[in-house]
């Protein structure tokens, strides 16, 4: 790991000579005052560049900001695509992980309130709160055969969508 020995707060320029007031505690050098005089400062060590540094200033002398031409297509990939994927993908993980662990949590409520029912015998002998245990594994296998069908049904055909979007965006960003 590389140590990034750039400062973490903004760039500000070191104040005007005749500033009123001493520089903030983290510039490199301390200030010094200047002893007053009565001609006017001339010179200009930070004249405004003749571009725009960020793209809210205006632009200097009333010119225009470069901008790109407008494409000639809508832009593939549009953020609603992929906000439909998200929700698409987040109601799969609920829906797979409600099953698997809604099932688990009911056996230990009812480990926890009902010991009478667990401890009953059922089929052949066997005690209730042993057969519902054995039942998770089938009830996991479900989760996850859910979780594949709502992919393959719901979350694929989006993210195929936008993948060929992708692709042909791509190709004509080339093809340029």
């Amino acid at each position: 790991m590389s140590h990034d020995p750039s400062p973490s707060y903004p760039h500000t320029p070191p104040p005007h000579p005749s500033a009123p007031y001493p520089s903030p505690p983290y510039a490199a050098q301390p200030y010094a005052p200047q002893p007053y005089t009565s001609q006017p400062y001339t010179s200009q060590p930070y004249a405004s560049p003749s571009y725009a540094a960020y793209p809210w200033q205006p632009a200097p002398d009333g010119a225009q900001h470069p901008t790109a031409p407008a494409p000639a297509h809508a832009p593939l990939g549009h953020h609603s695509d992929l906000r439909v994927l998200r929700s698409a993908y987040r109601w799969q993980r609920r829906t797979a992980t409600l099953t698997a662990l809604g099932y688990f949590v009911l056996f230990l409520v009812m480990s926890a309130l009902a010991p009478g029912f667990m401890t009953d015998t059922a089929a052949n002998g066997l005690p209730v709160g042993l057969l519902l245990a054995l039942v998770q594994l089938p009830v996991t296998w479900l989760a996850i055969a859910l979780y594949e069908y709502t992919a393959r049904r719901y979350v694929d055909p989006i993210a195929d969508r936008i993948r060929e979007h992708a692709r042909l965006n791509a190709k004509r960003e080339a093809g340029r």
